[in-house]
């Protein structure tokens, strides 16, 4: 039976996969939240990575305007704590498999980045996060995998989608950014993809080194908010646009965060769903 421990499985990404991962009778599943496990310690790291075969790390500093001034802390997560998981898996042998993002990337490409496009974040949270990435290579070059989402979402938890549909009950209008283009993500979708990436690995089918993970297809945030209206039965006409500047934020966002998906079919999996299908399977999914 293959083991299976989920770091940050207490978060939005954490709890799919352990969804996910719980479908499965052949796995043996460690779920360990941030109340169970302190990534900055690297005993416990040590500790908790022994004797599994592989490691879904879903734990990260995810909050982006303030790592513009706690930038140390952000970078001891989304870093140095993941140096210390790379360390670990180095030493008993298991498939690390890290969760990144779009962020690393400067946001100024005018097509999607492919994989090994040239990094350059233009922020707190994506130099940290690029942290992370530089250490799964160095660390653990065969049995590494960097996966880089965007834009996730569920119908759980704080996120865009939620608090689009919480704000519509409360407005009769929204303005939404519409000058930043991506991917929105489904996290269960993620999640699965994340799954069958490690089954691929395991199985000797996946290269290791850097995959992006987000839905296909493109819009804006605009775009978004205007898809979930309609699909919840709203007027998208209530949604307006505005641009970036209208909202400005600590932290600078990339105006372009597409990416594309080249290394997936060469690791025999399938390609990626468009967003708006997800989107739909998400809805639905939250209403069941």
């Amino acid at each position: 039976m293959t083991r299976v421990l989920v770091t940050g499985a207490g978060g939005m990404l954490g709890r799919d996969l352990i969804a996910v991962l719980r479908t499965r009778p052949d796995l043996s599943v460690t779920a360990a939240a941030r109340a169970d496990l302190d990534v900055t310690d690297t005993s416990a790291i040590r500790d908790a990575v022994g004797g599994h075969d592989v490691v879904l790390n879903a734990a990260a500093w995810t909050d982006v305007d303030g790592a513009e001034t706690r930038e140390a802390e952000a970078t001891a997560v989304n870093g140095d704590a993941v140096a210390a998981l790379a360390c670990a898996c180095a030493v008993s042998g298991a498939r690390l498999v890290h969760v990144s993002t779009d962020y690393v990337f400067g946001g100024d490409a005018t097509e999607p980045y492919p994989e090994d496009a040239p990094t350059g974040p233009v922020n707190a949270y994506g130099r940290s996060k690029l942290a992370g990435e530089r250490a799964v290579a160095r660390l653990l070059p065969e049995t590494g995998y960097v996966v880089r989402s965007a834009w996730l979402y569920a119908t759980h938890g704080r996120n865009f989608v939620t608090t689009m549909l919480r704000l519509a009950a409360e407005r009769d209008r929204l303005d939404v950014v519409d000058d930043q283009r991506g991917q929105p993500t489904w996290s269960y979708r993620l999640a699965e993809r994340l799954v069958a990436l490690a089954d691929a690995a395991l199985a000797g089918d996946a290269a290791p080194g850097t995959y992006h993970g987000t839905a296909a297809g493109e819009t804006t945030w605009y775009g978004l908010a205007r898809a979930v209206f309609a699909l919840r039965g709203l007027d998208p006409d209530r949604v307006r646009p505005t641009t970036t500047d209208r909202f400005p934020r600590p932290a600078p966002r990339p105006r372009y965060s597409v990416l594309a998906h080249g290394r997936w079919a060469a690791a025999k999996l399938p390609p990626p769903e468009h967003w708006r299908a997800d989107l739909v399977r998400a809805l639905a999914a939250g209403d069941s």
